[in-house]
């Protein structure tokens, strides 16, 4: 995989250095920060509003530690907040992830927990300022960390009780952060760092009849305020609250196809306690499909594009993630 190898290298949106040449960079000013802040946000999260995660919320046996590795690979443009200041912005991210789940018992209950980490490459080009600019770069993204519960319908079982057991109504509980140890440096306008911490509170349910499955949860993305921004700027962010929804169905031999599709609104920001009137209404939809390779290993693939975007991001996403369990 290139992109884990592959050197950092100048963005092309960085506070200007006056030993450059004149001409390899519009010139940046705080107001072309706050316009400019949606793109910013949206590498910095690594797409983090635009997930479809089915099967979130279904039981599984306890004991169990799960490892995966995955790549996956956003490409599109980003839709500016009633602005010009920039123009014909398009990005293609690459993410490299590897991720560590264990299941557990709480109380009586099935419980997990996972950790992802990964690093991304992503490169792009603009119109920034009557200028066309240009740039790549390799960055280490914040790791996330949740904690799932599964309250009701889940009774924690070992597998050979799992294998037995027949699943209905699940309902359960979660929690996620995200820790700001990524890449950030405040003299670049986009990293893949956030420098700030997220909280992500979420409810959902789960239900299984025949070869059907049906998924519905809520959840809503809590920001640290960023008071190191570019050129020494602070940066608010409103609740980005997220609605989603999957119909899964099993086919033979443990494979399965899930038709995924989600809502995502909210997250206005300021900068400066200037309102940047960049509230998000975007919808995306999507596929996944997972098969096993042996009795300890499968191999999940997944796309989703946006149906609606009014303001941010309007990426295509491809990935795969090979899962082991130990």
């Amino acid at each position: 995989m290139s992109f884990l190898a592959t050197h950092a290298r100048w963005w092309w949106v960085r506070q200007p250095n006056k030993s450059r040449a004149p001409g390899l960079i519009a010139p940046i000013t705080n107001s072309s920060v706050g316009l400019f802040l949606a793109s910013q946000l949206f590498v910095a999260s690594a797409s983090v509003a635009q997930e479809l995660e089915p099967r979130s919320y279904t039981n599984l046996p306890v004991g169990e530690t799960f490892m995966a590795v995955g790549v996956v690979r956003s490409e599109g443009d980003i839709a500016p907040a009633n602005t010009t200041v920039i123009q014909d912005l398009e990005l293609t991210i690459d993410t490299g992830v590897v991720g560590l789940a264990h299941t557990f018992a709480l109380g009586d209950d099935s419980a997990k927990v996972d950790l992802a980490v990964g690093r991304t490459c992503y490169e792009g080009s603009a119109i920034f300022q009557g200028e066309f600019v240009k740039g790549r770069r390799c960055e280490y993204v914040d790791p996330r960390v949740r904690l799932s519960w599964n309250f009701y319908g889940a009774p924690a079982m070992d597998l050979d009780e799992f294998a037995k057991w027949n699943p209905g109504l699940v309902m359960g509980a979660s929690v996620q952060a995200v820790i700001p140890v990524g890449t950030y440096d405040s003299a670049n306008l986009i990293n893949a760092g956030a420098n700030r911490w997220m909280i992500r509170p979420g409810l959902g349910m789960s239900y299984k009849t025949g070869r059907w499955h049906y998924d519905l949860s809520a959840s809503v993305r809590f920001y640290e305020d960023n008071d190191d921004f570019f050129d020494g700027n602070k940066v608010e962010q409103d609740p980005l609250y997220d609605l989603q929804g999957h119909l899964i169905y099993y086919l033979a031999h443990g494979r399965w196809i899930s038709l995924n599709a989600n809502f995502y609104g909210g997250g206005e920001t300021t900068v400066n306690r200037v309102n940047n009137k960049d509230s998000l209404e975007n919808s995306r939809w999507g596929a996944t499909f997972s098969t096993p390779l042996s009795r300890r290993m499968s191999l999940k693939l997944y796309a989703s594009t946006g149906v609606v975007t009014r303001t941010g991001s309007d990426f295509d996403t491809y990935g795969a993630a090979l899962q082991y369990r130990f």
